[in-house]
């Protein structure tokens, strides 16, 4: 790959998953990646890895600042990191939604706030934020996941309007059900065990969510998408990605009326009202 078409990129999260693959295949296609991840394995075939723990703001200034002395600019910079609560919103305590809000949405503002200044006097940049199809709606059972994404979505959407002018362009990204680790990294609110009033529900709709992680579509799926949007000069909003059927239902959201798309979605669930 030629100098001039060579990107310099940040990954969070990277240490499994969507965010590995995304450093792997951007890697392997010539770019200078740098991944990251809280506790670091060796670096990848075709990336570095180094630690990054995106609810430390001074552990995110100390990664920025490694890249920049090592490559002298930043041009992609992927937020990644995040982790799934589980759990009925009424079981999920205070405590726990700070954490899940903490990584999945202040650790990509911490991290979008580490780059700016550096996109800016480059004027160029993109930051690509990983959401979720949870991001576009509300999922039971995951109700502070959803709001984490949400929250990213919307930061985002203002992201775009305000840097817009210093040449850097910001999206998301919206996967649906991916193959990886999910599951083992998934955390189930304290309260939603025995006692929970939401218990066999919560368990039905677990069982059900895992069957279809289990038939999502592979993290390279994601990673080919953002290799496409490394190499655009403007990109959109949002992209969906993953298997046709979610893809179509994003899109349901948007043409139904409301409380029909809520059905939907609690049927597909294994719930229903009484």
């Amino acid at each position: 790959m030629s100098k001039s078409r060579r990107k310099v990129v940040l990954i969070t999260g990277a240490s499994s998953g969507i965010g590995q693959a995304c450093a792997e295949l951007l890697g392997a296609h010539g770019h200078a990646v740098h991944g990251t991840s809280r506790h670091p394995r060796a670096d990848g075939a075709h990336h570095r890895m180094a630690v990054l723990d995106v609810t430390d703001e001074d552990s995110v200034q100390r990664a920025v600042a490694s890249v920049l002395a090592a490559e002298g600019r930043l041009d992609v910079v992927v937020n990644c990191a995040g982790f799934v609560m589980a759990g009925a919103v009424e079981d999920v305590s205070v405590e726990e939604a700070q954490r899940q809000m903490d990584t999945n949405f202040f650790g990509a503002l911490r991290v979008c706030r580490a780059v700016l200044p550096t996109m800016r006097a480059q004027r160029s940049g993109l930051i690509v934020n990983i959401s979720s199809m949870g991001g576009a709606a509300g999922l039971p059972f995951q109700g502070l996941y959803s709001a984490s994404k949400f929250a990213l979505e919307g930061m985002t959407e203002s992201l775009r309007q305000e840097v817009a002018a210093f040449g850097i362009e910001a999206t998301l990204l919206q996967p649906g059900d991916v193959l990886t680790r999910v599951r083992e990294y998934r955390q189930r609110a304290r309260h939603s065990g025995p006692g929970s009033a939401y218990q066999e529900a919560f368990e039905r709709v677990m069982n059900l969510v895992e069957s279809g992680e289990g038939a999502g579509v592979p993290p390279e799926h994601v990673a080919r998408k953002l290799l496409a949007l490394v190499e655009r000069q403007r990109v959109d909003v949002r992209y969906s990605v993953g298997r046709l059927s979610q893809r179509v239902g994003l899109v349901s959201k948007r043409l139904l009326p409301g409380r029909t798309f809520e059905h939907l979605v609690m049927a597909l669930h294994g719930l229903s009202r009484r």
